[in-house]
């Protein structure tokens, strides 16, 4: 069994975190003059730093106890988080399987966290099996292997094995930005056989909140407890928390949303299949297909120039373009306009 405690930094173990007003008093009624607040406007308190109503919500709708759930400033910031508490800079490194979501590498980078790169396979599927040795063994300096599931930019559901998260001797982060647009379960079923699995989740994609930035982590209750110690106190907005609040109360509409958006990725497939320069629109388990065609280069600028932003990934998979799945009007203009170039 991993020792969580030997994985995280010294310094992170031994910190003090910051005590804010609001979490000194988390009562709602009063006439607060402890966190130096001006008294005037519509925003002027300071928000809930521990996201209780929000948390309550996703509590009963991922079926997973409080303790269990952390809350930050959209995905991105619990990807830094999690470096800065497991890895030592100059020391420590990352694993990632790419092409894959480029934050893990960026916030590697900022926390000096060197990256080990391990490209997929060509069905675009982690190659566990031959991973070396070391990264199982006591000695391991790899502390967390991220993987992106379905993953971006190739839009598939990626094969993580129990015996990896069980053999790994570091943090397995999966990331599940686009879970929702698939039938695969989600690992956080899997949190209570695994004490180092940290499952992120997000409201910017199937929810629609991607100006909110509210990211969520499940994992055990010590990991989330150090993710509070290092976290900024107020990481979401009162606006912010609202929002996802306001969402989740209304699941039937996300429901319906959800619905067309499925058929309306059905329906933008069958099209971009008949168009004869696309050469491979490959499987895609999320909201978007990778798209391989003859020359990425000019369509996506012939695309850019009728009005129409799509996505050139030809730097991590070659002649390939990442097109997300629109309302009905945009994909019938985006094949309006592909069929003329």
């Amino acid at each position: 069994m991993i020792e969580l405690e030997k994985l995280v930094r010294k310094n992170i173990l031994a910190l003090e975190p910051y005590t804010c007003a609001r979490e000194e008093y988390s009562g709602n009624e009063g006439i607060f003059l402890d966190a130096n607040e001006n008294p005037y406007g519509q925003l002027n308190r300071y928000p809930d730093p521990k996201q209780k109503l929000l948390k309550q919500k996703l509590s009963e709708l991922k079926n997973i106890d409080l303790e269990n759930i952390f809350l930050g400033n959209a995905s991105d910031e619990i990807i830094d988080l999690l470096i800065r508490i497991f890895c030592n800079p100059g020391k420590d490194k990352i694993l990632v399987f790419t092409p894959t979501y480029g934050m893990y590498k960026v916030a590697a980078a900022i926390n000096d966290v060197e990256i080990i790169e391990m490209p997929l396979t060509k069905q675009f599927q982690p190659d566990l099996q031959n991973l070396p040795a070391s990264f199982f063994g006591k000695t391991n300096c790899c502390k967390i292997a991220f993987f992106c599931s379905p993953n971006n930019p190739t839009g598939n559901i990626l094969e993580i094995p129990d015996w990896f998260i069980s053999s790994f001797t570091g943090i397995v982060v999966v990331d599940e930005a686009y879970i929702d647009f698939c039938k695969q379960k989600s690992f956080i079923g899997k949190i209570a056989n695994h004490q180092n699995l940290v499952v992120l989740q997000t409201f910017s994609k199937s929810w629609g909140l991607a100006a909110a930035r509210v990211g969520m982590a499940f994992s055990n209750q010590k990991i989330v407890a150090l993710l509070n110690k290092v976290k900024p106190p107020y990481n979401i907005s009162t606006p912010n928390q609202l929002a996802a609040i306001e969402a989740l109360e209304n699941v039937e509409s996300f429901t319906i949303r959800l619905v067309e958006l499925l058929e309306e990725k059905d329906r933008l497939l069958n099209e971009l299949l008949s168009i004869p320069y696309i050469k491979k629109v490959f499987p895609s388990d999320a909201n978007f297909f990778l798209v391989e065609v003859t020359n990425a280069e000019k369509i996506y600028s012939d695309l850019l120039k009728a009005g129409i932003v799509v996505r050139n990934r030809s730097s991590v998979v070659k002649n390939c373009l990442r097109i997300s799945v629109g309302t009905r009007e945009q994909n019938l203009l985006l094949i309006e306009k592909l069929k003329n170039l």
